[in-house]
Order: structure tokens, then sequence, then C-alpha cells
């Protein structure tokens, strides 16, 4: 951001930063973000291959962006089902990591904080995405593959422990 989206003076640094012509503060906050880590009753876990950038050709965890106003949980769910074409049910939660989400719009990347939660396959309720999908595919617990993102593996790693320890369905208070 080199100018306040407020006045439009040129801003003296990145954010943090006050603009020195309105007062307008500017803050660099992490971006909400949510993901399902899906299993079928089989205990394998769903992963899709992303059809865009970044990390084109990967398997990554179904998630994306919060909408505005969105609760974490309702985007791990929608999001879930917008790339894989399955309707997900949320079990539990897992964790939160942060990560960067590289934009060539920002050289800084944007950070992102990552909320993930536990849930079981539902019903096919279309097609995935062809815009962020390419494929979609079951993995058992030794066998899932590298996923993209750097902060992904430790949520895998996660994941498989909660499986090991039957940790899947945990209290949700934070049920929107």
């Amino acid at each position: 951001m080199s100018y306040c989206p407020t006045c439009g003076a040129c801003l003296p640094n990145r954010p943090p930063v006050t603009c020195p012509a309105c007062g307008t503060e500017h803050w660099r906050n992490a971006k909400p973000c949510a993901g399902a880590l899906v299993t079928d009753g089989d205990g394998r876990l769903l992963l899709l291959r992303r059809n865009t950038e970044p990390w084109r050709g990967w398997w990554d965890i179904p998630g994306g962006f919060c909408e505005a106003e969105e609760h974490p949980m309702a985007c791990a769910t929608r999001e879930a089902r917008e790339e894989t074409g399955i309707a997900v049910a949320v079990t539990g939660w897992l964790g939160m990591w942060l990560d960067h989400y590289p934009s060539r719009h920002d050289p800084d990347h944007i950070v992102t904080l990552n909320t993930y939660y536990h849930a079981v396959a539902g019903e096919e309720v279309g097609a995935p995405d062809p815009h962020e999908t390419s494929e979609i595919a079951w993995f058992a617990p030794d066998d899932v593959p590298d996923v993209a993102f750097p902060h992904a593996r430790a949520v895998i790693a996660a994941w498989r422990e909660a499986v090991a320890e039957g940790r899947t369905v945990t209290p949700l208070p934070d049920r929107p």
C-alpha cells in the first residue's frame, strides 16, 4: 500500500502506518481462512489437486478465505463443497496455523490465519469447481502426499496424530 485509500495521500512507509494527511490508521492484519480435513467411512482423507496459482498442480486441503462476517466453520464447509463437490459435516476442531499466501500485488505476501476442522463426507452434491480443482482423491493416513503451503505439512501431522488418538470428534462451542 503506497497511497492512503481514504484520501489518496502518499504513505511514508508500509503498514502499520498513520496517514500524515488525514490521520487514517492502516494495519497489516492476517486474513482469516478455514479448511476441512474431510474423512470417509474408511478413515481416508479427501484432498484436491489445485488448478490455480499459487501451488497449481499440488495436492491441497479443501479450504479458503473467509467471506466478510462468515464464521470459519461455515467457510470450511462451504469451501469443501465448492472445491470437491461433496457436502461435509464438521465434527471437531483441529487447530490454527499462521502462514503466508504468495501475492504478486504484495511483495511481503498476505499473512493468513488458518483454522482447521475435522469433518466427515456426506453426499456428492455436484462437480468440483474446475477453476479451483483439477482432481480429487482419497488417501489413507500413511499415504497422504506432500501438500501445498508450508503450514499444511504441520496440519497433516496434527490430523494424523488426532486420528491415531481418536480426537476427530470434539466439542464445538464456536458453532455458528
